[in-house]
């Protein structure tokens, strides 16, 4: 059977001998919502479907004989000039290669343009081609959601950026902060060792004398005279009243050690009369007027580690005012309402730059920061230059009850 039979029998069979089905092709072109045409070899329309036809702004009957690149496909996006010998529709007839273009527009009648993806086929008829069937759909709404999807891309791609530097901020903050504690540990070592060794060290060598001394002495009493007896116990009774003098500041410095070590009057008398105590000792050693408000009626005593954090960010908060404030007078104020407690320390000194306490080497800061986080506390501080600064400590004590 000849192959241009095949069509012919296709048709008979599967359709009804009725005039509705004598035009298959021109229904498979009204029914399909892709734009179909076709063009010669001079690129003029030889068909056109009302799909197609729309899309750029015009009825079928008006494209026919018309050249298609001219109407539609004359310029770029950007408004350039589109060189018909540029044109991938025209070289797929001419190379007799087809093509699919999804990057380009073409242009309505209204001078609009629209993103389009097309295809060309060229059409051959006896070994020659003839011309080009090219099928082409709106991709406006397509390449609108590609632009979105990849905005929102590139926009997670900017957060994850900044959340991963953020990220490394923190760590290398935390590193710094570490290192900055374990030097502050050491110093604090050293110092504890030095204040041992020179004041405590020197105290037990003198005592250690006069006990040697006193021992010598004794083993003498025995051989001496009535006379020279009285006067070596004098003598004695001088040495050891030296001796308790040498042995009551021992102690003093053993309690002094102690207290910078871990105030007892924190485990003895609790957090709110240790806030107060190292307010009245640190004024007392700076030489600072203190404005004191304390409101902690019916407050709950806070765990340990909390009273410890509480106590250790005060302590810090005096340090930062008598490190850098060049302050006359500091205002304290202490408050708890519904398991929320509120601690502040006002000075009337220099003040500093916002940004000195967001510095790398901040670490007083960010200690009490740390510790604020770990128990769900915030620091606050506002300073101005000039001014002075004000620091806030607000932390929960019975995290249950807050409102």
């Amino acid at each position: 059977m000849p192959p241009a039979d095949f069509p012919e029998l296709i048709s008979a069979a599967v359709a009804p001998s009725t005039a509705a089905w004598r035009d298959p092709l021109g229904l498979l072109l009204a029914s399909t919502g892709e734009g179909v045409f076709g063009v010669d070899l001079d690129g003029l329309c030889v068909f056109i479907n009302h799909a197609g036809a729309r899309m750029i702004g015009y009825e079928p009957v008006e494209l026919l004989g018309r050249n298609m690149h001219a109407l539609t496909h004359h310029s770029h996006a950007d408004g350039a000039p589109y060189p018909v010998e540029d044109c991938p529709i025209f070289n797929a007839f001419r190379a007799g290669e087809p093509c699919r273009i999804d990057a380009e527009v073409f242009w309505r009648r209204d001078g609009s343009a629209f993103a389009v993806e097309y295809s060309s086929h060229p059409i051959v008829d006896g070994g020659q081609v003839r011309g080009a069937v090219v099928t082409f759909i709106d991709i406006t709404e397509r390449r609108r959601a590609a632009d979105a999807l990849r905005g929102a891309k590139e926009q997670l791609e900017q957060r994850v950026r900044e959340r991963t530097r953020a990220l490394e901020t923190a760590l290398r903050q935390v590193r710094e902060l570490a290192a900055r504690s374990e030097a502050v540990r050491e110093e604090e070592r050293t110092r504890i060792a030095r204040e041992v060794h020179d004041e405590l060290g020197s105290l037990l060598v003198a005592l250690k004398m006069d006990v040697n001394w006193m021992d010598r002495r004794l083993s003498e009493q025995a051989r001496r005279q009535p006379e020279e007896a009285e006067g070596m116990r004098e003598r004695m009774r001088c040495k050891c009243q030296n001796m308790s003098r040498l042995i009551e500041s021992a102690v003093d410095n053993v309690g002094r050690i102690i207290t910078d070590l871990r105030p007892s009057i924190l485990d003895h008398q609790g957090l709110w009369a240790a806030l107060e105590w190292q307010a009245q000792e640190f004024v007392a050693s700076a030489e600072l007027a203190l404005d004191w408000r304390m409101a902690v009626d019916g407050a709950p005593e806070p765990a340990e580690p909390l009273a410890i954090a509480v106590f250790r960010i005060f302590q810090e908060m005096l340090s930062n005012v008598g490190r850098h404030a060049r302050a006359r007078r500091i205002a304290v104020r202490i408050r708890h309402r519904k398991g929320l407690l509120r601690l502040s320390v006002r000075d009337d000194g220099i003040g500093a730059a916002p940004q000195a306490f967001e510095a790398a080497n901040a670490y007083g800061v960010m200690g009490m920061r740390e510790r604020a986080g770990h128990f769900g506390g915030d620091i606050r501080i506002k300073s101005v230059l000039g001014r002075g600064t004000h620091m806030e400590l607000t932390i929960a004590l019975t995290p249950g009850e807050v409102t």
